[in-house]
């Protein structure tokens, strides 16, 4: 590498040189103070960047079901667009799996070519339409040149929450500042009423094991109602609330929409409301058909069983690890843990026994009225408004199950320890 030799300004001849040295000194404060104006006067003639808000509809990868935005720079002399783009993180890291366990995700903001950034949607088939917004030059200029020292290597990282602090509200919070808190203002205060967990089932609801997961897997801090400013969390969400607001010069924000590419897929899940009620009659046909049949097959019925508390286990260990151990804080303090009890691992024991024709032992039928005690007392925090966790559908569906395994196997563990010795099994 090379360096160029830079002279003082004052050793270059001039014509002031052969005044005197006081003449000189002035003149150089005279000329310096018309260098800055030149510059400033060239700053100011030089047009504002073009600012626009990019949404791409979301896709079939799990982590792209919620879709995703960008901020889209485009200069107004050179035509040349910039994508500000919030999502990107490297699997390749050697601690990727241990933060994505423990809830200490890594993102980084990068700026590339927007033709470069549409490539992979065009691939894929997910629709992108920009929303061109009506800001001042001054707050086009500012947002620009804060995205511009944001996206430096040495800035661009930052601790991704899922819902809090992910690529949507990191462009919802830069166009705030861009407009000293304008957005923020106008859209707090208003709610549609969607919560953390409705929006992640909605969105997930096309795979069936994610929109599980997250149903089962998310606390109460998930259900309670969202602004318009957190529901924004969801890109599509944010474009919408952009439709709603006003730029600071009293007009609408949006000043244009541009739609890029086309969606070739399925489209963004609608809303639908989730009746508790189906879920109560499976409970209730799964729990009279257990009782009816622990009275000829009990070994059958215990048998059945075994997988389902075999699952709670796994289920419940699973969302006690994430409330004690991890940083994913809208799975503290689940409710489900009542629901898919990990006291279930006590049950296997005896319910293997009764399945090889034998006597549970004595403290099978009493776990089962603790693991039946539990889901009662889910049903009762559904009730009080302190905590509250909507997960009515799965007290509908387990608790009848659990009271009907209760009846069949635990209220009648000695009718079944004499028959089983009746039968010489």
């Amino acid at each position: 590498m090379t360096t160029e030799s830079r002279r003082p300004l004052s050793a270059h001849w001039h014509p002031a040189s052969c005044l005197p040295a006081a003449a000189r000194a002035g003149t150089r404060l005279l000329l310096a103070l018309l260098l800055s104006a030149l510059a400033c006067g060239a700053a100011l003639a030089s047009p504002a960047p073009r600012i626009g808000v990019a949404t791409m509809q979301p896709g079939t990868v799990f982590f792209e079901r919620f879709g995703h935005d960008a901020i889209v720079v485009e200069d107004a002399v050179t035509g040349t667009a910039t994508s500000y783009n919030f999502g990107f993180f490297d699997p390749d890291e050697s601690d990727f799996i241990s933060n994505f366990v423990y809830g200490r995700m890594r993102y980084r903001l990068q700026a590339l070519p927007f033709a470069d950034d549409m490539a992979y949607y065009r691939d894929v088939g997910r629709g992108v339409s920009i929303q061109w917004l009506n800001l001042s030059d001054g707050e086009a200029a500012r947002l620009a040149a804060a995205l511009a020292e944001n996206a430096k290597p040495e800035n661009a990282r930052y601790g991704y929450d899922y819902f809090t602090d992910n690529c949507a509200t990191r462009v919802r919070d830069a166009l705030d500042a861009a407009l000293d808190g304008s957005l923020k203002r106008q859209i707090e205060g208003r709610s549609h009423g969607s919560t953390y967990r409705s929006e992640s089932v909605r969105l997930a609801s096309p795979a069936p094991w994610m929109w599980l997961g997250f149903d089962i897997g998310l606390g109460p801090a998930a259900d309670q109602p969202l602004s318009v400013w957190q529901e924004s969390f969801v890109p599509m969400r944010l474009a919408d609330a952009l439709r709603e607001v006003d730029g600071s010069n009293g007009q609408p924000l949006v000043l244009a929409e541009e739609k890029i590419l086309p969606h070739r897929i399925a489209p963004e899940p609608a809303e639908a409301p989730r009746p508790w009620w189906p879920w109560m009659l499976a409970g209730l046909a799964i729990a009279v058909a257990v009782v009816l049949a622990a009275r000829r097959a009990p070994r059958t019925v215990a048998a059945c069983a075994l997988p389902l508390w075999g699952l709670c286990v796994v289920l419940g260990a699973l969302m006690l690890f994430l409330w004690i151990f991890t940083a994913h804080r809208f799975a503290w303090g689940n409710h489900n843990l009542l629901l898919f009890n990990p006291l279930c691992l006590l049950l296997l024991p005896g319910g293997w026994r009764i399945a090889r024709g034998r006597a549970a032992g004595p403290w099978f039928g009493r776990w089962l009225a603790v693991v039946l005690a539990c889901s009662i007392a889910a049903l009762f925090l559904l009730w009080l408004p302190v905590i509250p966790q909507r997960n009515a559908s799965w007290i509908a569906l387990l608790l009848p199950v659990h009271a009907g395994l209760w009846l069949a196997l635990g209220r009648g563990a000695t009718r079944l320890r004499h028959e089983f010795e009746a039968s010489g099994t």
